[in-house]
């Protein structure tokens, strides 16, 4: 899976944050349900715009965006 086909970001769209492609719903809402607990299928219930692929690629994006970045996490 490409999380590319699933995610954009439009400067039209919720300020340019990263978006379920086609929906309003940011990447930050589905990971913050995942983190409370939520399963993909309560999610896509939750939000019906959002394809069970849509959950699956806001967890590779996250996973990519940590590549990126070291985040210190302290002594």
């Amino acid at each position: 899976m490409k999380w590319q086909d699933y995610i954009s970001t439009d400067p039209t769209v919720c300020h340019g944050r990263a978006c379920i492609t086609g929906t309003r719903v940011m990447v930050t809402v589905i990971l913050d349900s995942l983190a409370e607990g939520l399963e993909a299928e309560e999610i896509v219930a939750h939000y019906p715009s959002v394809p069970r692929e849509g959950v699956q690629a806001a967890l590779l994006y996250a996973a990519e965006l940590a590549k990126e970045r070291v985040v210190p996490l302290g002594a």
